[in-house]
């Protein structure tokens, strides 16, 4: 049977799309297919030169592509309200939450987080709450993808350490974050089926794609073995970033999309054609969902009032 391609997206024409870490790799195509079939679409990058640079990227592979950096950190929540004010009053009808970091060394945010629990949830946490009237405003066919990994499942969410500040291990706090990005789309999703909003939650992983989020750690640390190692991982067994995006831009055009869906590749959940994707089971419980949201709501000082329960 023949899988789902960039070729069944359906026409994006009068949508406008936010996609985050749209510079490279998986949210550069991304990007790039939302454009190609029609979508306007805003590049929230953290480096300006690269973010221009995609920009062009992107207008030279799809022409008549209409796309715009935006500048968007969300290694720091001044940052972040800084962009969610720039499209305040604009509609929104996709919200692609992509950015990430990956198994960094220890350090904190601008606002005092660990780094990967900081970038990758409470950042991402703190934008869809910011532009959630432009979401809501958007109505039927509204969605928010939130892209998380099939590695959550080497760690839940302790709400006793959430910066593990106990004992810092590299990889777990990656894990931890990207549960937390599930656990953040199924809390999303309860509340929006209890307000009877059109605006749809999913998530979604890209298996083993080869992006540079797998180098940029060892490079950062110059630690030359590991990233020769990470190189000839994504050399010989990831699958290429065109493959990696399809189950984002799955979960954000497909009609079928329902409610706290995730969606990854089928093959020991690294590569192949989107479908659902197994999770871990805490991932679904409502009552660590409501545990994560109170306590991202006190981190960033940000509430969503709209959906309120």
């Amino acid at each position: 049977m023949k899988g789902w391609t960039t070729s069944d997206i359906p026409d994006q024409n009068g949508r406008t799309a936010v996609v985050t870490g749209a510079n490279s790799g998986l949210g550069f195509v991304t990007a790039r297919e939302l454009a190609r079939r029609g979508a306007q679409v805003v590049l929230a990058c953290r480096d300006a030169g690269r973010g221009k640079a995609a920009e062009e990227r992107i207008r030279a592979q799809a022409p008549g592509a209409v796309v715009r950096y935006a500048p968007l950190d969300l290694a720091d929540l001044a940052s972040v309200r800084a962009f969610a004010a720039d499209l305040r009053g604009d509609r929104l009808d996709l919200l692609i939450n992509n950015a990430g970091v990956m198994a960094l060394p220890y350090r904190t945010t601008a606002d005092g987080f660990e780094t990967q629990f900081g970038v990758n949830h409470l950042g991402h946490f703190a934008l869809t709450g910011l532009l959630l009237p432009g979401l809501l405003e958007a109505g039927p066919g509204a969605r928010v993808v939130t892209v998380s990994s099939f590695m959550h499942l080497l760690g839940t969410v302790d709400p006793g350490d959430l910066n593990m500040e106990r004992r810092y291990r590299r990889w777990v706090a990656y894990a931890r974050s990207k549960s937390a990005n599930l656990l953040f789309v199924h809390e999303l999703s309860r509340r929006l089926r209890a307000t009877d909003a059109h605006l749809v939650a999913a998530a979604a992983h890209p298996g083993y794609a080869s992006t540079n989020l797998q180098t940029a750690a060892p490079r950062m640390e110059g630690r030359r073995a590991a990233e020769r190692f990470m190189e000839l991982g994504n050399r010989f067994f990831a699958q290429s970033p065109e493959k990696g995006a399809l189950p984002t831009l799955y979960a954000a055009t497909a009609p079928e999309v329902r409610q706290d869906d995730f969606f990854g590749p089928p093959f020991q959940m690294w590569r192949g054609s989107p479908t659902r994707s197994a999770r871990a089971k805490w991932t679904l419980s409502d009552k660590a969902g409501r545990q994560l949201w109170a306590a991202s709501e006190q981190l960033t000082g940000v509430r969503f009032a709209a959906l309120e329960t």
